[in-house]
């Protein structure tokens, strides 16, 4: 059965984290991926907030695979901003390699960010955002 990001918003947070961590690593994805934030809380609104961040902040991404980075779409007007550097590294979250999404060198407003995602269905990527060693959020991509 193919997971989608509607999916993904019904899961409870340990659900989530046994899909991650299941999960293969996938090819680096290329081209435009739709974002939306799945809080790691279990909040019973978590559907209309995570519509209102993609709303009002982020998007998704672009991800430019043979220049092996990307960047992100922020607020309404789609602009994009935020770079990142894209490799495959170890994960800090499942066992095993994940793709890297590594601002540290490519961003002063996100140097602390640092997400990692993993291919959960064809074109549908769960990710781990980090702030420092932290982790704050999962997040879904659908390309």
């Amino acid at each position: 059965m193919a997971i989608t990001t509607a999916d993904m918003m019904k899961m409870s947070p340990a659900e989530l984290d046994e899909l991650y961590q299941n999960s293969p690593v996938g090819e680096i994805p290329n081209g435009q991926g739709q974002g939306t934030v799945v809080f790691v809380t279990g909040l019973p609104s978590r559907n209309f907030l995570a519509s209102l961040v993609r709303l009002l902040a982020w998007q998704g991404k672009i991800f430019y695979r043979d220049q092996s980075f990307l960047l992100n779409r922020i607020t309404i007007l789609g602009l994009k901003l935020v770079k990142a550097k894209v490799y495959r590294g170890e994960s800090w979250f499942g066992r095993g390699e994940a793709i890297i999404l590594d601002y540290s060198q490519t961003s002063f407003i996100a140097q602390k960010i640092r997400d990692e995602i993993r291919e959960v269905s064809p074109g549908v990527f769960l990710g781990q955002a980090y702030w420092g060693k932290t982790r704050v959020l999962s997040f879904a991509l659908e390309f």
